[in-house]
């Protein structure tokens, strides 16, 4: 495929505090003790695409992240690494790197994504309709908290996560409508030019749009340049392509006047969702688009397309962005994904490396990972948790549904239950942890019991 291929890595993180910090930038964050990011490289890498640009917020991130690369992948991978300024956003990033595209298209992917669907499935939906743009989206994944239960009372005042609201055409091959975060409750207004055009639409709220994309080149560069206060691919790009795609001039003459629309009443631009069209259309709504009101082809309009690639419902797709989304996905790369993980699992069902060392009546069970050089003692239990490497635990220590990162000490006696537990930390004899999670290079005190709290030792600025 002659396609270029952006990763955008991101940099520091806020929703990610404490588990990421100055030394663990958002894309070397483990899962299964395997930087989140090697899961995008070597995913594009098995389906044949070996030329990345990376693209990471933050100089500091990107020395980091460019260090690890160039010594996994060297003599595999041809990757450039690109720094550019924190909180650009995912279009304001792909502007700062605007003259490192060259190719007719380009696939941009999240860096934070886990995933077996293959690029090239989104690759072949683009080019088959020479689409200006081509989504890729998977069913919305159940996130969960752990089985300890919910963390604490500042939990019961989150509100439910949104979702996008999806509008496809009869086939489910086009976009017609997309709205996502704050607009999925508000009144959702949909074209009447795109509904006389298709005739029918299919709303979805089950589906999520999984951060890789495929553009054509000349439109997403125009789009970004001619708009330059479009700081995101999900929430300004997508959908402004999809509601010009009807009447699109881009690479024409020049990305098309934002529709006049009446915020107060139903303006002739749009119309309410109950008063969906029912009649459905046999060709795709941009062929009948094109034609002349009599159908003949005389007045051809300029239109560009907006396509999906759905995946099956039985594909893995999951981005790395939330701390329960941290939790989640280590857990089934370890369970029920395991097939991404790359390792092999024993008979047991689970990965022990074979460094480590376990006292007596010490066990480790089904869906779990012990790194490597990592020693427990005596009387020990672990349950659907991954242990990093070099890892010094002492006896009757009880870890359930967590993750522990590299160089943690963890005292006799401590129970560790749905937390996440970051590298070079000490906990003291004794110590509780229910939902919680541990900052880099933090000590906590013996006997101390915390629970759904976030600890962390403050960064210097």
């Amino acid at each position: 495929m002659d396609f270029q291929v952006v990763v955008l890595a991101g940099g520091f993180s806020k929703s990610l505090v404490p588990l990421v910090s100055k030394d663990v930038p958002k894309a070397l964050l483990p899962v299964a003790n395997r930087p989140v990011l090697s899961y995008v490289l070597e995913h594009f890498e098995e389906n044949n695409l070996k030329d990345f640009i990376v693209v990471v917020e933050g100089e500091s991130a990107a020395l980091l992240v460019g260090g690890w690369i160039s010594n996994a992948y060297v003599d595999r991978l041809h990757v450039e690494v690109a720094a550019v300024p924190e909180d650009v956003g995912t279009a304001g990033a792909l502007r700062a790197i605007d003259r490192h595209l060259t190719a007719k298209d380009i696939l941009v992917v999240s860096g934070d994504l886990i995933s077996d669907i293959p690029p090239g499935a989104v690759a072949a939906a683009h080019r088959r309709h020479d689409a200006a743009v081509t989504a890729m989206l998977c069913s919305t994944p159940i996130s969960g908290p752990s089985e300890s239960g919910s963390s604490g009372g500042k939990d019961k005042a989150k509100k439910p996560a949104r979702h996008n609201i999806i509008g496809l055409d009869p086939t489910k091959q086009f976009l017609l409508h997309v709205a996502a975060g704050a607009e999925v409750e508000k009144d959702i207004r949909v074209q009447k030019s795109i509904l006389r055009a298709v005739g029918q639409m299919e709303i979805r709220a089950d589906l999520m749009d999984a951060h890789m994309y495929a553009f054509k080149r000349t439109v997403l560069q125009e789009v970004l340049n001619k708009k330059e206060t479009f700081l995101s691919l999900r929430r300004d790009v997508l959908p402004y392509l999809v509601r010009s795609q009807l009447r699109s001039e881009l690479s024409q003459t020049g990305v098309v006047a934002e529709e006049n629309g009446n915020s107060k009443g139903v303006s002739d631009s749009t119309i309410m969702l109950s008063q969906l069209l029912t009649n459905a259309s046999t060709q795709s709504f941009h062929e009948l688009y094109a034609l002349g009101p009599d159908g003949s082809a005389l007045s051809p309009r300029k239109t560009h397309k907006c396509c999906v690639h759905i995946a099956s419902k039985s594909n893995y797709c999951v981005r790395l962005n939330s701390i329960q989304a941290f939790s989640d996905i280590n857990r089934d790369v370890i369970g029920d994904a395991s097939h991404l993980s790359g390792y092999s699992f024993s008979p047991q069902n689970n990965i022990i490396h074979p460094t480590a060392e376990l006292g007596s009546k010490t066990t480790v069970g089904p869906h779990c990972m012990l790194g490597e050089g990592s020693q427990m003692g005596d009387k020990c239990s672990v349950k659907k948790s991954v242990i990093g490497r070099h890892c010094r635990i002492g006896s009757n220590v009880k870890v359930v549904n967590s993750v522990i990162m590299d160089h943690v000490t963890i005292g006799d006696g401590c129970s560790i239950q749905g937390s996440v537990v970051c590298s070079n930390v000490q906990l003291q004899e004794r110590v509780v942890l229910r939902d919680c999670q541990v900052g880099a290079g933090y000590v906590v005190s013996s006997g101390s019991e915390h629970k759904g709290e976030s600890l962390a030792k403050k960064e210097k600025q």
